[in-house]
């Protein structure tokens, strides 16, 4: 009887240690798979991937959490780059003037298609953008269909000007580097000067003159938007924990 016992013991702490290694396994590929955001300059960097010349893609979505407090809140991030030169792709110079008058572009209508297509209805949204990405992501804050279908908690936009403001959903930080001169060309400058110039967060990068590194380079040091949360709000200390497997590129293509 002794030895049946030690014999069902020894099989019960085997079965222990290898379900244990196997949730262990398990714990370290969920781990592998996601990253936690605190800093705007980390979503920047995620913006960034856009710029890859055609390849994948200037729009990108990941699913995560947005904690911010007490809070957790299950978000789809749209990350949208800015004005990059590929043939057949929508973030060329046309789209800029378009843009930058808030008028409709090719860039526009897709990434309003890739949120409508790929997102489930009354998801949470954080969009995300560089230059022009940033001025479409404002449009697309406005756009009614997104409104109607979806929540969009926050808008961040990366050396961007103003755009359809008092249509935007949810909450819109502008961060530019005061080097950085992208962020006041647009007809927002002309009827609505004040708060396109106010609205505006500032940080000094130490660029001087050059104002086309402070565009290019600024907003991925953590030394100079550090204090700057994922959401956009200085010293906010809201949290973005993101899975890149589910990370999916969308191509733009142009209207002519």
């Amino acid at each position: 009887m002794k030895a049946l016992t030690k014999r069902v013991a020894a099989l019960t702490m085997a079965l222990a240690m290898v379900l244990t290694g196997f949730f262990a396994i398990t714990n370290t590929a969920d781990a592998a798979n996601n990253t936690t955001l605190t800093t705007s300059a980390q979503v920047a960097d995620l913006v960034w991937d856009g710029y890859n010349q055609g390849v994948d893609g200037p729009i990108s979505i990941i699913q995560g959490t947005l904690k911010s407090g007490w809070s957790s809140t299950k978000v789809y991030l749209v990350t949208l780059s800015g004005t990059e030169d590929v043939k057949g792709q929508s973030t060329g110079y046309l789209t800029d003037l378009l843009s930058g008058f808030n008028l409709k572009s090719a860039y526009y209508d897709n990434v309003v298609a890739v949120i409508s297509e790929n997102i489930p209805a009354n998801s949470n949204i954080i969009l995300a953008g560089h230059s022009l990405g940033g001025m479409i992501a404002q449009q697309v804050a406005a756009n009614s269909t997104i409104k109607a279908n979806y929540n969009i908690l926050n808008t961040v936009c990366f050396g961007s000007p103003l755009l359809s403001a008092g249509s935007r959903e949810g909450t819109v930080k502008r961060l530019g580097d005061t080097s950085d001169v992208v962020p006041y060309l647009s007809g927002s400058m002309f009827n609505n000067t004040i708060w396109a110039v106010a609205g505006l967060n500032r940080e000094n990068g130490g660029y001087g003159w050059s104002a086309v590194d402070a565009h290019c380079e600024s907003y991925l040091r953590d030394d100079v938007w550090g204090a700057y949360d994922v959401t956009g709000a200085k010293n906010g200390g809201a949290k973005l924990t993101l899975n890149l497997d589910s990370r999916v590129f969308f191509q733009s293509e142009a209207w002519v």
